[in-house]
């Protein structure tokens, strides 16, 4: 299979590892020549990485590095068989480049998104050939990530989500099938561990380090909210909590935070800019979190309730199977858990107990229960 990528950025270059591993020819194209270079000297480095570590063999990593070129100009994808967009999450820039490509490829070729968070029904609709638009959505980075949110539109033919689900699995991916709803499985399901955590360190009812503290060690969360979004970019974080927020009609549940405006507006991004919610410049000490318990177990119980809500909400709108959710984020944001089976853990009548307190404490639409949630 002929495989065609467009942007070369962290993401584009790991999805060309992922399909060049898998033995697929690979055409790398990004506007910015420069950017293509850069990011094949760096895939360079990272294969010879892996080779003194002994977790790739020298020939396979030639092989890796045979399968892939760079494309020059766009035209240079016209005999791929299935393209993958990986450029930056502006619907008016995709659109336009998809609007070029289909000059060029044939009537055949497989054109997919790998947009976080744009509908994929919006972007295929500009397409002469919507059926065989989809999105195919992999987690960064995408070579050590196993997760695929394999998204149909409205448009897309009805064999195509199973064919790409299909060979996510051969290219050794776990794949799931998500409706076009935004945010899709993951983004969407995931907006409370951010958003909640967010507001309770706004209300000053904890530090960024306590609520890291207790998610890690109550819920056996690898990373905190707050780690995780200075890992992730305070800024991109910022960005997919406010298109899915206008995406769904400005719903409290998924409103954006201040205080992460304000941290995107000062270019205090996290690790990338050396400083985010904590500090990141050599010699910088973190600050150690002052330990609370009946804190801790709030701070849990609070966020916990609202990430399990959130799951069971996708269950009753069929956003995708049981199996499909709790796989999704438990392989594209390493959750201890899948949170459907946690609920049940926990109790459902607890989880419901504590949303309804916050609804009476706050008035909010926000806490808010899945009507679910209360016959479970």
């Amino acid at each position: 299979m002929n495989v065609g990528i467009i942007g070369a950025g962290t993401m584009g270059v790991g999805i060309a590892q992922v399909v060049a591993t898998a033995g697929c020819k690979v055409v790398v194209f990004d506007a910015n020549a420069l950017q293509i270079d850069k990011a094949l000297l760096g895939l360079e480095k990272t294969l010879q990485k892996l080779v003194e570590k002994n977790k790739l063999s020298q020939e396979k990593a030639n092989e890796i590095r045979s399968n892939i070129t760079k494309g020059s100009v766009l035209q240079d994808l016209k005999d791929a068989d299935l393209v993958i967009e990986a450029i930056i999450e502006n619907k008016e820039i995709k659109t336009k480049v998809f609007t070029e490509l289909e000059t060029y490829v044939s009537e055949n070729c497989i054109i997919g998104s790998n947009t976080s968070s744009i509908s994929i029904t919006s972007l295929g609709a500009e397409l002469k050939n919507p059926e065989r638009f989809i999105g195919i959505h992999f987690f960064n980075p995408a070579p050590l990530m196993p997760l695929v949110e394999v998204i149909p539109s409205l448009l897309t033919k009805n064999s195509l989500a199973q064919e790409i689900y299909d060979l996510m699995k051969d290219w050794g991916k776990m794949p799931v099938i998500a409706k076009d709803i935004p945010g899709f499985i993951v983004n969407r399901i995931a907006r409370p561990y951010y958003g909640e955590a967010l507001r309770i360190v706004e209300e000053n009812i904890a530090t960024p380090e306590q609520v890291d503290d207790a998610m890690r060690t109550l819920g056996n969360f690898k990373m905190g909210p707050f780690e995780l979004m200075d890992l992730i970019g305070i800024d991109v974080n910022f960005a997919v909590t406010t298109t899915v927020y206008k995406d769904y009609f400005y719903d409290p549940k998924y409103k954006p935070s201040l205080l992460q405006q304000r941290m995107s507006e000062a270019k205090l991004h996290g690790r990338k800019t050396g400083k985010g919610f904590y500090n990141y410049s050599e010699g910088a000490e973190r600050p150690i979190a002052q330990k609370d318990e009946l804190l801790y177990q709030h701070v849990f119980l609070r966020i916990i309730s609202m990430l399990i809500n959130e799951a069971v909400e996708a269950k009753r709108l069929g956003i995708a199977t049981d199996e499909d959710i709790e796989l999704a984020m438990q392989k594209g944001v390493n959750y201890p858990k899948g949170l459907l089976s946690w609920g049940k853990e926990i109790g459902h009548t607890k989880i419901s107990e504590t949303l309804q307190k916050l609804y009476e404490e706050y008035q909010e639409e926000r806490y808010r229960q899945s009507p679910l949630l209360r016959k479970m």
